[in-house]
């Protein structure tokens, strides 16, 4: 048994520069299309909401992109971020696998979104521009841009999705203690909210439907700009530093993983953790499997379409080729509600495409029983987002004892979940149900996917 409980970088091993994995893919991504001329956009298409610097990183092709000191010196308020060789878990599951997890919680929001927020804070700031609107599912993104506001002088704009809004009180209080605006959505403050009100009083949101209300504000006011936390490119890009410390890390633990596993919503934190292995994988064969874990009642990798559809309900977005459940999808009310986005990012659904990763979906109660033993271990009481990474990785490692091999784990714990405790009550007191999602919306929001000629 290991007498290392954590791998430790230094400040100065922060990365100077983010991965992109697009150099290193045997194909292309799909270009994301113009909803009114089905073309390839260009920069000037999404200048009205993106500063133009991640524009350019949205279609860069170059494998690395340099850190701007600025954002490299707050990056040391918490990173680089440890990994931890879960010793105490491994001894409750009497497993020979080798668990290890990169810890994201360490951050000041408590999860990995300021990797992201930090960065497009910074370019907005330098753009000139003086106010951020963003969507928010369980509350991480809508923090940690409200965090990111904070240090640039940036006013932050929030439209969290009504049913984690009520279910995450402290989440709020968190966004508007740096400062930041939080409003419930669907909101009477845009026409996308009012329409969905309209039609569905008493809908719980969706980040679909939040990232609507956002995209709205800022198409309209020329100080306002957006931001997202997931999904798109440049998102992923920024959280390859979590990749990229892991490797590194790995390397003093001695060990290269024989699978790397990651929660999957809209993809950023999966895509940080992934991606620079894979990376490795292609520039030198070096054999990894790579897990996204998605929960059972939003199963966009297992169960949606890979298919051109807009990020939003309100088609306000571009058109991006991605495992899709239908812009119109809702899912039901679970408590991991990082997770409640009916697409995948483009370049996580393009590598699934391409065979490089493999999909997962299950259900939140055996999620919570994985987070309580990996808290009852390891002490660190995980996101319930992240449960669905613990739940793979606790998988794993039966497998490994069952099959009596070792086995090399790593997983991202993306974040803690000090805020979702009323999630922890519910399983405690067994009033947590395996919500499924209901087929014929489903069906029908498939069936409502936009038809694209470049198909």
């Amino acid at each position: 048994m290991t007498d290392t409980f954590k791998y430790l970088l230094p400040e100065d091993r922060i990365p100077r520069a983010w991965y992109n994995i697009v150099a290193d893919l045997p194909k292309p991504p799909p270009p994301v299309l113009h909803p009114g001329t089905g073309k390839p956009i260009g920069p000037d298409d999404l200048a009205a909401i993106f500063p133009m610097e991640l524009i350019r990183q949205e279609v860069a092709t170059e494998r690395e992109i340099e850190i701007p000191e600025p954002v490299r010196e707050i990056y040391k308020l918490w990173r680089p971020a440890p990994l931890h060789r879960a010793v105490r878990l491994e001894r409750a599951l009497d497993t020979p696998a080798r668990i290890f997890y990169k810890y994201e919680g360490v951050s000041p929001a408590g999860s990995h979104k300021p990797n992201t927020a930090v960065a497009q804070a910074f370019y907005n700031r330098e753009a000139g521009i003086r106010k951020l609107a963003t969507e928010t599912g369980a509350g991480q993104w809508g923090s940690s841009l409200a965090f990111a506001g904070s240090l640039f002088g940036l006013e932050v704009k929030v439209y969290m999705v009504k049913i984690s809004y009520q279910q995450k009180p402290y989440r709020r209080a968190l966004m508007e203690t740096y400062g930041a605006t939080c409003i419930p959505s669907p909101s009477t403050e845009t026409a996308a909210g009012r329409a969905v009100l309209a039609e569905h009083p008493d809908s719980p949101g969706s980040l679909g439907i939040a990232i609507s209300e956002a995209v709205e504000v800022a198409a309209q006011n020329a100080d306002t700009n957006y931001a997202l936390g997931s999904v798109l490119n440049h998102v992923a890009l920024h959280q390859t530093v979590i990749g990229l410390e892991a490797i590194e890390q790995m390397e003093m633990a001695g060990f290269w993983p024989d699978v790397v596993i990651g929660c999957a919503g809209g993809g950023s934190n999966f895509a940080g953790i992934a991606f620079p292995f894979l990376g490795k994988k292609l520039r030198e064969g070096k054999d990894v499997r790579v897990v996204a874990v998605e929960p059972a009642a939003c199963p966009t990798l297992t169960r949606g379409t890979y298919s051109y559809d807009f990020g939003d309900i309100a088609h306000l977005t571009p058109l991006m080729k991605m495992h899709t459940l239908g812009s119109s999808f809702v899912p039901p009310g679970f408590h991991a509600g990082g997770l409640r986005y009916h697409g995948m990012a483009p370049m996580v659904s393009h590598a699934k495409e391409l065979g490089l990763i493999e999909a997962r979906a299950v259900h939140q109660n055996p999620c919570f029983e994985a987070g309580l033993l990996f808290a009852r271990s390891e002490g660190i009481v995980p996101a319930p987002e992240s449960t669905h990474a613990v739940r793979a990785a606790i998988d794993e490692a039966l497998e490994a004892k069952a099959e009596g091999k070792p086995r090399t784990i790593l997983f991202n714990l993306s974040g803690h979940g000090h805020f979702d405790m009323q999630a922890y009550t519910d399983y405690l007191s067994g009033k947590l149900e395996d919500r499924d999602y209901d087929a014929a919306a489903l069906r029908a929001s498939l069936d409502a996917l936009p038809q694209v000629a470049a198909e």
